[in-house]
Order: structure tokens, then sequence, then C-alpha cells
């Protein structure tokens, strides 16, 4: 018979389940599917620049993001077994990765934040298993943007993404400085409004444009990327010419003063 707490933890867990199978599937849908490829077309011009061995996603709603990377060993980490998944597969949740320390050399969080039980401990798990100058990419919802105003008119929506958490960029900053990393590049993408009809999204396209230039923090999703920074002791130089011991000096100067008196 399972106690309280172990009732309470699987419902929590199957809570998370429910929440990143609801991503998925919008990620299927219309406006989903536009925002991917905003997405994807920003994830090809990073990850070529991002080296190692082991490159680790948290979170397989689209499988696909990792194919611009260079790096060979590429594996996907979800809370449940997928059939989709075109890279190696491992089970788990991103609170509580069943990876080594200091051992992969990027993470992609692509919305993990959103759905994760605990946002924090994501972080600090993700930052465990990076190696020194390991990078962090992160893609989130911008909750400072049209699409962050659809999520407040939806105010008790359990659909996605709207009943998802938007993390704003300087909350993640600060967590980040706080765990030691260094941020290196931030862009947003999708300044269109959050409609899923291609016909009327095509027609706003011009936004993109003009939203990079007037109004580049007001993307409806944001790219993050930071480094893993891991301070190092300075060494101390050895002195070439070591100091005379404080007892001799004053063996000296007692032994001169002596040797006055005695002459005078």
């Amino acid at each position: 018979m399972l106690c309280c707490a172990d009732m309470s933890k699987g419902s929590v867990f199957n809570n998370r389940q429910r929440r990143e199978q609801r991503l998925s599937d919008w990620y299927q849908a219309p406006l989903g599917q536009m925002l991917i490829q905003e997405e994807q077309q920003e994830l090809d011009n990073i990850l070529p620049d991002l080296f190692g061995y082991h490159l680790l996603q948290l979170g397989a709603a689209v499988p696909s993001l990792l194919s611009a990377s260079r790096i060979l060993h590429k594996v996907v980490l979800d809370s449940e077994k997928s059939s989709d998944i075109m890279s190696s597969q491992l089970m788990g949740i991103a609170e509580q990765l069943p990876i080594q320390a200091d051992s992969i050399d990027a993470v992609l969080l692509h919305h993990s934040l959103d759905v994760a039980l605990d946002p924090r401990q994501v972080l600090r798990e993700a930052e465990r298993v990076l190696v020194p100058e390991g990078h962090l990419i992160i893609l989130g919802f911008n909750p400072r943007s049209l699409w962050g105003v659809r999520r407040y008119l939806s105010f008790g929506s359990q659909d996605a993404p709207w009943g998802d958490r938007f993390l704003s960029v300087h909350r993640i900053k600060d967590w980040l400085a706080l765990l030691g990393f260094e941020i290196t590049t931030i862009n947003y993408r999708f300044f269109r409004p959050p409609v899923g009809r291609s016909g009327l999204s095509d027609k706003l396209l011009f936004l993109e444009r003009w939203g990079q230039q007037w109004w580049p923090f007001l993307g409806g999703a944001y790219i993050l990327v930071a480094k893993k920074k891991v301070s190092t002791l300075t060494p101390i130089k050895p002195r070439w010419r070591p100091q005379r011991s404080v007892v001799t000096s004053l063996g000296d100067a007692a032994s001169r003063s002596l040797e006055r008196h005695v002459d005078g």
C-alpha cells in the first residue's frame, strides 16, 4: 500500500507528464508549427558553434531540434518512452537527471522551465551535469509580449502553452548568475500575435522585421545561451628574495648594539 507521500509524488509526476503531453500536442497545431520554425532557425545558427562530445536535450516535445549540431552523441531526456525520438533517448525527469556530474558539453532546455515542477532545480541539475565552460541553451515563452497578453487573457486555462509558466528573461538571468553562469546570447523570435491561421499570420510577417529592429525584447519566445564559469584559484608567485627571519634580524641588531656598548 502506498503512503501519502508516495501518492503525492505520483500525482505531481503525472501532472508534469500531462503538461508535457499537452505542450507536445500543441506543437503539432498550426501555431505551434509556426513557432517551431522560428525556434529551429535560431538553433540552426547557435548549435554549429558549440563543440564537445555529448549534447543533452531536456523535453521531447520536438525531437528534431538537434540536427544542426556537430556534436555526435545527442541524447533526449523524456519522462516516458517515445518512438518519435531520432536521437538516443534517456528516461528521467529534469529535476533529477540520471547523469554523472561534469559530463555534458551542452544542455538544451526546450521550454523545460515552462512545464517544470521546480524551474530552479532544473537549472541546478543542468549546472551540475555540465562540464566547465559548457553551454546551456534555454528556450522559453516571453511574458512581456503579445503571447504574454494572450496568456493573461486565458487565466485559469489548462491548455498549452497558456496554462504553463512564462518566466521572464530577467528572472532567469538572476537565477543563472547565482549558479555562476555567464550570459553570451539572448535573442527573441516571433513578434506576430499568437494567431494560428496561417493566412493571417503570413500577412503579418512584416512584424518580424519591425520587431527585431524597433522592439527586440517583445518577441513571443526567447533563446538564451549561457556558459558555465568555474572560479579558479589565483596562484601565489614565489618571492625570489626571501625575507630574513624576524628572529635572526632582531638577534643581529642586539649583537651590534652590544658591540658598540663594549667599544664605548
